[in-house]
């Protein structure tokens, strides 16, 4: 039997999986997140945290590294050539001997999701990215770059949003917002300019259940009707397909359909089906081109196996 390891290296959580050669998972590890970018010790650390995991993952299967046959490793964070050349020589000193390679997480949403070999991933959980693979097989990232790239729509972005339309109201008095009065009733204060202020740490500090609840203030302003609300989903859905339309420009898609794979907590679990019939009709009118959205229902990593066996 020929086995297979996919790993999904996002920027708060990694999973590891091991594939046998009909595509069946049968094992896997999750560690926490392997973006280089955010840690310390930056790419010698995120491969040390990479191999605890492979290790973890043979020793719970009684293999040997010899027993792989390959390795796809989708890394959020790896943007850049020189990026992956020092992670695979990181990842070499580590002692990995199985026949590897590298990409960017956003790639395998792609595998994971299209109908076909070809289609465009776009991504929005911790971060933002937006990637595709054409009808020739050539890959293309947009985003991923935070601010310089205009990246909108991550949790640390929409919390952000959440807090400003709670700032307009309180501290500005030019419109008002739920957010301001969801705020007050889940942080436990007064709808005053100190007490906003006052949780100002926690944002900068990236306080992880801090941003989750300001994911939660978001999404319930949104439900409620709040226009404040509804001009932040608007602003992602337009920069959103922004994105994707920059693939159908740059990339060649044959396919008289193209297929649109939303990945990541926010586009999985947390948006409307408004705003995605919303980003779908943005895309198309600036493209000319007929998408099909689809928000992906398997983990990402089995994206891996099918490239895997395709290659």
């Amino acid at each position: 039997m020929s086995y297979y390891i996919g790993i999904d290296g996002g920027g708060t959580k990694t999973q590891y999986a091991l594939f046998d050669e009909k595509k069946n998972m049968l094992s896997t590890v999750k560690t926490e997140g392997t973006n280089h970018e955010n840690m310390e010790g930056g790419i010698p650390e995120a491969a040390k945290l990479i191999m605890k995991g492979i290790d973890e993952l043979l020793l719970n299967n009684v293999l040997m590294q010899k027993d792989v046959t390959f390795v796809l490793m989708a890394l959020a964070g790896m943007d850049h050539p020189y990026q992956e050349e020092a992670m695979a020589k990181a990842l070499k000193k580590e002692g990995l001997r199985i026949p590897f390679s590298l990409c960017n997480d956003g790639f395998i949403v792609v595998k994971a999701g299209a109908s076909g070999k070809s289609g465009i991933g776009y991504n929005c959980g911790t971060g933002t990215c937006c990637n595709s693979i054409d009808s020739d097989g050539n890959l293309l990232q947009i985003g991923g770059f935070g601010q310089l790239s205009g990246d909108v729509g991550g949790g640390k972005w929409i919390a952000g949003e959440a807090f400003r339309a709670a700032y307009d109201e309180i501290c500005l008095g030019i419109k008002s917002s739920k957010c301001a009065d969801i705020m007050a009733e889940k942080f436990g204060i007064e709808k005053t300019r100190n007490d906003l202020l006052s949780l100002i740490p926690r944002y900068e500090a990236e306080d992880v259940q801090f941003i989750r609840d300001m994911i939660d203030v978001f999404f319930e302003a949104l439900a409620a009707g709040d226009e404040a609300a509804k001009a932040i989903s608007d602003n992602m859905a337009r920069r959103g397909a922004e994105f994707i339309a920059g693939h159908i420009i740059k990339q060649n898609f044959t396919e008289d359909v193209i297929d649109v794979i939303l990945s990541g907590s926010m586009h999985t679990k947390l948006v409307s089906d408004e705003y995605i019939e919303l980003i779908k009709q943005y895309t198309e009118a600036s493209t000319g081109r007929k998408c099909e959205f689809k928000r992906l229902t398997v983990p990402p990593v089995t994206g891996a196996i099918n490239w895997m066996l395709e290659e």
